[in-house]
């Protein structure tokens, strides 16, 4: 893997945890409809609208609050109160102020390959979310380039190659995600590390047999450096 010159980070459950704080949400927000519907249910419906919505609010924890006040009004045919619009509210704003909780070796995998690579952290969601995690996490001072779009597909990653003017298969992307992180980067010519995390969101997944020469299946982030020095 002589020829990479640039390791890109996926963010959320890759750098830091994320999903579990979306799933302990949903959680609470089940147990204030549960009179209407059972725990299951609510969060098919849930998922439905957040899925939804991604085309008018995107990813994030803003977008997430909206689709479950949306979701609230539709389970409870309109009879949801002021109060419980207001926990719901109360809940986004719990998540946003959560304190980072970096993943084991993240910050080892970093030290160890600053200097000798140039890294960025490529991810999508809020910009705003993003930016604030970033920083909370101390981990800015080791990236060269951050990219923060509102979606990774073939596009955004043929864009952030050409801005670092590389060529594709010298361009590295690690992340949890095989829909957004790896697929994408395999398809235009680059190199992908899955590192999955034990939880991920199911628009999220995709149960693909992978066999390419770019790929690499990871079990942590630590093991990146038997690949990379």
């Amino acid at each position: 893997m002589e020829e990479i010159q640039i390791i890109a980070f996926d963010a959320d459950d890759t750098l830091w945890v994320n999903e579990p704080f979306f799933l302990e949400t949903e959680n609470k927000f089940c147990d204030m409809l549960e009179d209407f519907l059972p725990h299951h249910s609510l969060s098919r419906e849930l998922l439905t609208i957040e899925i939804q919505n991604l085309k008018h609010y995107g990813y994030g924890v803003k977008g997430y609050i909206l689709s479950m006040i949306e979701a609230a009004i539709t389970i409870t045919e309109r009879r949801i109160g002021v109060e419980t619009i207001e926990r719901i509210l109360a809940l986004g704003k719990e998540m946003l102020d959560k304190d980072i909780e970096l993943i084991d070796g993240v910050e080892d995998v970093l030290i160890a390959l600053q200097g000798k690579y140039r890294l960025v952290m490529a991810t999508k969601g809020d910009l705003l979310d993003q930016e604030r995690k970033l920083i909370k996490s101390g981990l800015a001072k080791y990236f060269h380039h951050i990219e923060i779009v509102s979606e990774k597909q073939e596009p955004e990653y043929h864009k952030l190659i050409k801005h670092l003017d590389i060529q594709p298969q010298q361009f590295l992307m690690i992340g949890n995600s095989l829909k957004s992180d790896i697929l994408p980067v395999l398809n235009i010519g680059g190199h992908g590390f899955h590192v999955p995390f034990h939880t991920t969101w199911e628009h999220e997944k995709a149960e693909i047999n992978m066999d390419h020469a770019n790929f690499k299946q990871l079990s942590n982030i630590r093991e990146v450096l038997n690949f990379i020095h």
